[in-house]
């Protein structure tokens, strides 16, 4: 939770999808959303669900398709959350109705802040974020990136909007795709070695609920004591790890599968996708 209480500026989500959504909520959770909140999705459905929550206007393109450029004209904070192919013909749409100085945020994947400022022009200051989906829980990790007309307060607001739902990591533009193969990809990582060790602890004889009750819970409580202790990680895989014990035996398996250069190859692999995608 942010620890700076003054309420946030008003926001317009055009596209509260996933991570849009996930971004909306955690404002609504902060209670700083006091300059208020409107976000638009295509559909009157997907807009009704998000009605509800407090202090949030919810248009749906279907029943007003003017809604986002009249969300945009009274934001000082425009989160743009759709598809990536979609942004382009987005940002012709609004540009027309921000003021300027408004900010303009990213949050789709492999579209460089350069097609944001050749489509808006000079005058709105245009940040690339990259969330993650713990977001949704208030657990998130967001990279930020800013763009050449940025200033340092703005920077700072677009900051405070993230740290609602999670902690915000501040890097250029040119670490945002290598920053999205570890915190971006990275829940998928750790669902798979949960994935993988429950199917394990099925195989040594335990029922499926208590293999998923096992393992879920040894991350989740391994990554509280992480959390609670400020240890390095490192020191505390040593102190499990009794010497000529069980777990060194099985630390030595995991050394000797090289998860160093796993890992490596891993996120080499998301890195070139990526790269591809802004390419294309």
């Amino acid at each position: 939770m942010p620890s700076d209480t003054t309420p946030l500026p008003a926001l317009a989500i055009l596209g509260a999808g996933s991570m849009g959504g996930a971004v909306l909520r955690g404002i609504v959770r902060s209670g700083l959303g006091g300059g208020g909140i409107t976000v638009t999705n295509r559909s009157p459905e997907k807009a009704a669900e998000l009605a509800s929550l407090e202090g949030v206007t919810s248009l749906a393109l279907a029943d007003d398709p003017g809604a986002n450029a009249a969300a945009a004209a009274d934001a000082d904070i425009v989160l743009i959350g759709v598809k990536p192919h979609m942004v382009p013909d987005l940002l012709r749409e609004i540009g027309p109705s921000l003021r300027p100085g408004t900010c303009v945020v990213s949050l789709a994947a492999g579209v460089t802040i350069a097609t944001f400022e050749s489509i808006l022009g000079s005058g709105i200051p245009v940040l690339r974020s990259m969330p993650n989906t713990p977001a949704l829980v208030g657990q998130g990790v967001t990279g930020l990136a800013a763009g050449s007309g940025v200033s340092a307060a703005d920077t700072a607001v677009v900051r405070r909007v993230f740290e609602t739902c999670g902690v915000v990591v501040e890097v250029p533009e040119s670490q945002i795709d290598p920053l999205s193969t570890i915190s971006g990809s990275g829940p998928a990582y750790v669902f798979l070695l949960i994935e993988e060790l429950t199917k394990v602890a099925v195989g040594r004889g335990f029922d499926e609920a208590d293999a998923r009750r096992m393992v879920e819970q040894t991350f989740i409580g391994a990554t509280a004591l992480l959390a609670a202790s400020g240890e390095d990680p490192a020191e505390l895989r040593r102190r499990v790890t009794s010497p000529n014990g069980t777990t060194e035996r099985a630390v030595a398996v995991l050394h000797d599968a090289r998860l160093d250069e796993v890992f490596t190859r891993a996120t080499d692999a998301a890195l070139a996708r990526a790269r591809e995608l802004a390419a294309g």
